[in-house]
């Protein structure tokens, strides 16, 4: 279904006009320790500000505004997870393995202590969707399936699980064999099965570039819920760079971010005022181990375990809690 357009109703300036204080109410002459998390801040601010309020699929309503960009550098170990409020990084690198496993039942990923997907595929989501004879928990082709078997009948026969185009290990082949070329892409967006997902790919393409030996991640999002989704999408996309870095011996360089409709849902208002309130803090570093303990070195980024990732100098701010729009 397509988003509405329409101009602010009068209740809703008076919404602006009270939340305009609180987030003007940041010190302007505190030291910017973190220059992208305070760009991302301050692109939500414009969004609620100034951002058009358009009734959306969920029914909440967002304001909106259009091709918003971000940049953050992952040089040096830095790693991009917020300060503002906590991102729980664990959450972050189940998700992630989730896709890299080709995984699509939500169930597996609950099981591991991580339930962002249960609302998107429980059963009253699934029977209004009119999968009514799908187990709940099943997603669907979504990221994992795309990533790992792009082409593939879903689901997968179960005595071929060798189906479709495995979009991440021709990535990595890529990058050792070819690393300057401007193919290497990585895409979750399928047309032919767009209706059998539970919820449409969101980061829909991101493109890897390599220079001076340093690798590159472009992603584009149609669509970009700043305050819950982001934060989790800068992260795990910076992981999976790191990830493959460490398999091809690169580099890693930048993340850079364009979403086509950046928005705030209007029952994240007060949520938004909380955090931009808040001043970054200095962006933590991540850590790899570079090897198998005592086996051979790792093939593939579905390898890692959580105990390979060193998070040092991560000291956010409490989390923020709001609720997410089905």
């Amino acid at each position: 279904m397509g988003n509405s357009w329409c101009g602010r109703t009068k209740k809703e300036k008076e919404s602006d006009n009270l939340l305009s204080p609180l987030l003007e109410q940041k010190k302007e002459k505190t030291e910017k320790k973190n220059p992208e998390e305070e760009n991302y801040l301050k692109v939500m601010q414009t969004i609620v500000k100034e951002g058009d309020v358009i009734n959306d699929r969920t029914g909440v309503g967002t304001h909106s505004k259009i091709n918003q960009h971000f940049l953050f550098s992952l040089e040096d170990h830095q790693f991009p997870l917020l300060t503002t409020k906590k991102v729980h990084l664990k959450s972050v690198f189940n998700e992630l393995q989730w896709f890299l496993n080709g995984e699509t039942d939500a169930a597996v990923l609950s099981a591991r202590g991580t339930h962002i997907w249960d609302q998107n595929s429980d059963r009253k989501t699934l029977d209004k969707l009119g999968f009514e004879k799908r187990k709940e928990g099943d997603c669907g082709p979504i990221y994992g399936f795309q990533w790992r078997h792009f082409g593939a009948e879903y689901p997968l026969s179960k005595n071929n699980k060798n189906q479709g185009v495995d979009q991440i290990q021709q990535i990595i082949q890529q990058i050792k064999n070819d690393p300057l070329s401007r193919r290497i892409i990585l895409s979750a967006w399928n047309p032919f099965q767009l209706r059998q997902m539970v919820l449409p790919p969101c980061h829909v393409m991101a493109q890897f570039l390599v220079r001076n030996d340093h690798l590159h991640c472009i992603l584009t999002m149609r669509s970009g819920d700043m305050f819950l989704g982001i934060p989790f999408n800068i992260a795990s996309y910076a992981l999976l760079t790191i990830l493959i870095c460490n398999l091809t011996q690169k580099k890693p360089g930048s993340l850079s971010i364009n979403i086509g409709d950046a928005h705030v849902y209007k029952n994240h208002l007060e949520a938004v005022a909380k955090q931009c309130q808040r001043t970054p803090k200095a962006c933590p570093k991540l850590f790899l181990k570079t090897k198998k303990e005592g086996k051979e070195e790792r093939k593939d980024p579905n390898e890692f375990v959580w105990t390979d990732l060193d998070l040092q100098n991560y000291d956010p701010e409490p989390l923020i809690r709001a609720p997410m729009a089905v």
